[in-house]
């Protein structure tokens, strides 16, 4: 499940108000297990999913990092990257960008300067990742966002971001190969994303 605390709703018009958001964000103190952001003018609490996420994100880091643009890098975990025009901050589950994007000391990196990123639904995180995301990383200009649902099993990938937002995206089922745009330009092979049977995780036991 996802907290949603109770900060004002930002009107979209006082930056005043996103840096005040913002800043509650960097004293919040976030249980461990769980993530924060800012989405629609709150801040957003959620836990991480299941564990076998993780092994789907490696997946997707190990079949992207060869075909990375020059001087990015491409990893998962909880950063925070910031779109001060649409009055958002994302952690994204997988997120690729150039070094110096990271070259910082400060906690909020600037969302412009993401190459690519994916998120995986969970029930709590769903709506936002099929909509909101959707927007706001292509109005950002981010090149390609990868949708993982992982409650539908189906893997789409947006790209050709513009002012409007992303003007293509493909669709596949888990277990299909899926072409990545520029400036990756390779396929990713989804054998693997399915959640596995409950029989298969009793025998790693």
């Amino acid at each position: 499940m996802s907290l949603m605390l109770e900060r004002p709703t930002i009107s979209g018009t006082d930056p005043h108000r996103f840096e005040g958001l913002l800043d509650a964000l960097d004293e919040l103190n976030v249980p461990d297990g769980y993530t924060a952001e800012i989405i629609r003018g709150n801040i957003v609490v959620s836990p991480w999913s299941k564990a076998y996420y993780a092994d789907v994100m490696d997946l997707v880091c190990d079949q992207l990092r060869p075909h990375l643009p020059e001087d990015h890098r491409i990893s998962w975990g909880p950063l925070l990257y910031v779109f001060p025009g649409g009055e958002r901050a994302y952690g994204p589950d997988i997120h690729a960008a150039h070094r110096r994007t990271r070259r910082t000391t400060s906690n909020r990196l600037d969302g412009e300067g993401l190459s690519f990123v994916a998120e995986l639904t969970s029930p709590s995180t769903r709506d936002d990742d099929l909509t909101d995301k959707v927007e706001t990383y292509g109005k950002a200009g981010v090149p390609v966002y990868l949708l993982l649902d992982m409650q539908e099993e189906q893997a789409t990938v947006f790209w050709a971001a513009s002012t409007k937002g992303y003007e293509a995206h493909f669709t596949v089922p888990f277990g299909e190969k899926l072409q990545i745009p520029a400036p990756f330009d390779c396929p990713l092979d989804t054998a693997g994303f399915q959640a596995p049977a409950e029989d298969d995780e009793d025998s790693d036991i």
